[in-house]
């Protein structure tokens, strides 16, 4: 961890420049409307909208009030990412809800959210995304049993390296991945759509007729509805991704808030009709007796055709990893950038400008999931703690205006907008905390383990010569062997490369620190 020197440093986003007018060595922009667009629906869609909308049924009761819960969902994410975009023009950083959370609740508040992410959050939901596309791709080699597990974990391992490679290489190759992934993932959802269409032609409407779709397959329950909406809620995740990596978008005060005008609607709009889709082809009980809707879906329709959505989820998962592993990595570098992580997490290569060590972190974390078996029971346990600390961030925005009134805010939407978004998360919450409290103080358990992290690694400052000299030790050997450095320490980085010495440039520049 690093001392208060380091910071204070750290605190401001580094220049793009060099005294001498070179570009320098730092994050460069590179996220265009249309990548930007890809982050936020790549991340969105997942494997969730083709396998298991059944959660959100099976609570609802019946398929009106699901389509609703569906709607609704998209309606309060759009809420929410409203205040993100206002968050993310105001506090022009990235690391997302993190770095808001840090700069207006103060370090400790701001480290738990790190800390919650990257103890459990990114590396158990990249683990079970890539899982997912091991699963489905391995199905077609494997359609009478189960693939073996052996082969999930490996092929699993095999896509988390290449990904990771790619983002090491370069954000613009990682952009363009994200790019295709998400237009097939689209493209496979559309085809979704337009068979439903057909089916409706065809008179296959039955359960969208008033008197049914509203025909309760079990009795209506309070608490089963709400629960329906934090499934709901949690399809929706990845939406505030892209505020990860705001000072890697190309005019981040205009493409920010586009992004997520153009994006968060055409998602609710994807999923609410492929859902209306699904209940064409299937009735209710069908739709909750399967493991894979997309699959069955096609199986029904497609006939030899049906390898098309197995393929389409190990493709649209295969993108969600890409993603994950993008947007997150930004969060571990804003974190060890703030002094809240080690600080070679916020380093960069010399000539890719890419966070090679954040990533490589990320993968590693990653791997180490795949090898438990408690992935889910994790996921479980913190899930709970993600979307309280989604309410802390937005409630941040109130609290901003309040001590800030007059900071420049290229964004300004009302007031009532964080104001309903704070009472319908308040209502999942208090609903979450009556039906599992056991899981939810588990989770809150596992955040505050952070505390004592916290005040030994950051609050700390006056550590013993030799533990600092130790760090130093690591963080020049790692500096060595990816050839990366500190995007504020650029002045030097190229005195060096321009001098005799340019083949040890890493070694004397880091004995110089």
């Amino acid at each position: 961890m690093s001392s208060s020197g380091t910071r204070r440093r750290a605190a401001s986003v580094p220049d793009t420049d060099t005294d001498d007018g070179e570009p320098a060595v730092t994050l460069k922009k590179e996220i265009g409307l249309l990548s930007a667009c890809g982050i936020i629906v790549g991340n969105i869609i997942g494997s969730g909208i083709f396998v298991s909308p059944k959660g959100v049924l099976e609570n609802c009761s019946s398929v009106g009030l699901a389509l609703i819960v569906w709607t609704l969902t998209g309606v309060i994410t759009a809420i929410s990412a409203l205040c993100y975009a206002e968050l993310g023009v105001t506090i022009p950083k990235s690391g997302g809800d993190y770095s808001y959370v840090k700069d207006i609740f103060g370090g400790l508040a701001g480290f738990l959210r790190l800390w919650i992410a990257v103890l459990v959050i990114y590396p158990t939901n990249q683990a079970v995304i890539a899982l997912t596309f091991a699963n489905y791709a391995l199905q077609p080699l494997f359609p009478s049993c189960f693939p073996p597990e052996r082969a999930l974990g490996l092929l699993a391992a095999v896509c988390l390296l290449l990904l990771t490679w790619i983002n090491c290489f370069s954000v613009r190759w990682a952009t363009r991945v994200q790019d295709v992934f998400t237009t097939g993932k689209l493209l496979a959802l559309c085809l979704i759509i337009i068979m439903g269409v057909v089916q409706i032609c065809k008179g296959h409407f039955y359960w969208l007729e008033p008197e049914h779709a509203f025909h309760p397959l079990q009795p209506y329950d309070m608490g089963r509805i709400a629960l329906a909406f934090l499934q709901g809620s949690f399809a929706y995740a990845g939406w505030n991704f892209l505020n990860y990596v705001t000072e890697e978008l190309i005019d981040p005060y205009r493409n920010l808030p586009r992004a997520i005008f153009i994006s968060i609607p055409l998602v609710t709009f994807v999923y609410v009709f492929a859902n209306i889709a699904y209940v064409t082809a299937m009735s209710p009980q069908e739709l909750m007796a399967s493991n894979a809707v997309a699959v069955t879906f096609g199986e029904k329709l497609l006939g030899v055709m049906s390898w098309i959505m197995p393929i389409s989820v190990a493709l649209s998962t295969f993108g969600g990893v890409n993603g994950s592993l993008f947007t997150s990595s930004r969060l571990f570098f804003a974190g060890a950038r703030e002094g809240h992580l080690p600080r070679l997490l916020a380093m960069i290569h010399v000539n890719r400008c890419t966070p090679i060590p954040a990533l490589l972190f990320t993968c590693i974390s990653t791997l180490l999931m795949l090898c438990t078996s408690d992935i889910y029971t994790l996921i479980n346990y913190v899930g709970f703690i993600n979307y309280l600390f989604y309410g802390v961030t937005v409630a941040g925005q109130i609290v901003l205006r309040v001590k800030e009134p007059d900071l420049h805010r290229p964004i300004k939407v009302s007031l009532a907008w964080p104001v309903i978004f704070l009472i319908f998360w308040a209502f999942l919450l208090i609903f979450s905390l009556y039906s599992e409290p056991v899981v939810c103080c588990i989770g809150l358990a596992i955040m505050l383990s952070g505390v004592p992290v916290y005040l030994f690694g950051v609050y700390w400052e006056n550590k013993p010569k030799s533990f600092n000299s130790f760090v130093a030790k690591l963080t020049h050997l790692g500096q060595k062997l990816f050839m990366v450095v500190y995007p504020a320490e650029v002045n030097l980085i190229k005195l060096k490369q321009s001098s005799k010495f340019k083949g040890v440039l890493l070694c004397s520049f880091t004995k110089s620190i």
